[in-house]
């Protein structure tokens, strides 16, 4: 006699053949249910199959569901094809964000709601009690297990209300290729087109005019500015050059003691740099290639760029390369020189990404 079996018969009852021809799924979910000590003392659907509210709550969940999918259709459409390139003022551009995170929060509120509505609404209410045992799995219990598992699919109604899956089925759909936009969209789209991931305000004028350095307030920088182990940090030498305009173009100007410079010259010479100093002067990003945050804070002992952040760390002597956090890419360096008026100007602009690089992971 089978452990479900002796339990059974100690508690008075008699335990069923879920064999016997006759049995309804519901029967023979009970007995299982029974064999693992678990008692259906309350079962109850919430409506009634084929009644006005039945068919009500049934629209209410393929509305929820399909009001997803078209939000999700939407999010795809407004990530992939639209001017998503940022252009000063007031333009259509500010939009973009925004729609984005509204249909991608309807989206997910709908598959949301419809689930909970199905699951509160139109699945039978049940209560049952379970007492703690221990037991071996026969064959028996696999059969009442595979029965408990189509039972519960009839219940969830899909086949009785084709509605619901066909819903479910298009508000999923658009909802999982939301996941895999980040992804498929970039691409779709070049990132590099219009050359716009390297071009910062330092960029030469028409011409080939090369752009000074200057402070916040405008004034441009000579050597002097700047005293042996200090730093400065210098924008480009245009209109709006000091403005979120040109968020991408704040610099360092680092003025190294002699050794430290010496050190700073050979590192560039071993990566094709040695012509980006001048002197013992040199400029960096100051945006961190981590997140994009200001990487201000010169240590002058150590010659270490600290981003107050993510705590990353780049060594100046070094290309300015990362040796501590969570930044894996150098700091681009600007190429610099002095004009025939004793100001600095950028020899050209800078030849690596600024900041966050999302296109070349190293």
């Amino acid at each position: 006699m089978s452990t479900h079996t002796e339990h059974q018969a100690q508690q008075g009852r008699e335990p069923l053949d879920v064999n016997t021809p006759g049995l309804t799924r519901f029967d023979i979910v009970r007995e299982g249910a029974r064999r693992d000590d678990i008692e259906i003392v309350h079962y109850e659907p919430q409506v009634v199959p084929g009644t006005k509210a039945e068919r009500r709550l049934v629209r209410l969940v393929a509305w929820l569901f399909l009001l997803s999918g078209l939000v999700g259709t939407a999010f795809l459409v407004i990530y992939i094809w639209w001017p998503w390139e940022y252009a000063p003022g007031r333009g259509s551009d500010k939009w973009y964000n925004p729609l984005l995170g509204v249909t991608l929060g309807l989206s997910l509120l709908g598959i949301g709601f419809g689930i909970l509505t199905w699951g509160k609404k139109l699945l039978p209410k049940e209560v049952s009690i379970q007492d703690r045992h221990e037991g071996q799995v026969d064959e028996d219990e696999r059969s009442i297990t595979g029965q408990t598992m189509l039972y519960m699919a009839d219940e969830m109604g899909v086949k009785r209300r084709p509605l619901l899956g066909i819903s479910l089925l298009a508000g999923l759909v658009p909802v999982g290729a939301v996941a895999a936009a980040p992804l498929v969209g970039g691409l779709i789209s070049n990132p590099h087109k219009n050359n716009q991931m390297f071009t910062t305000g330092f960029a030469p004028a028409e011409g080939g005019q090369r752009i000074r350095l200057v402070r916040e307030d405008g004034r441009p920088v000579r050597p002097a500015d700047v005293s042996a182990g200090g730093q400065l940090t210098v924008f480009p030498g245009i209109e709006n050059g000091v403005s979120n305009r040109h968020a991408d173009s704040p610099t360092l100007l680092i003025h190294l003691r002699d050794e430290d410079a010496q050190e700073s010259r050979q590192a560039n010479e071993r990566v094709g740099h040695g012509d980006y100093m001048w002197g013992n002067y040199a400029a960096f990003s100051k945006i961190c290639t981590h997140a994009g945050c200001p990487a201000s804070l010169y240590e002058q002992q150590t010659n270490r760029l600290l981003c107050p952040c993510h705590q990353s760390q780049f060594l100046i002597t070094d290309n300015a390369r990362p040796v501590f956090g969570p930044a894996s890419r150098r700091l681009p360096q600007l190429p610099i020189e002095v004009d025939s008026e004793g100001f600095f100007v950028a020899k050209s602009d800078y030849t690596e990404t600024i900041g966050p690089d999302f296109w070349e992971r190293p």
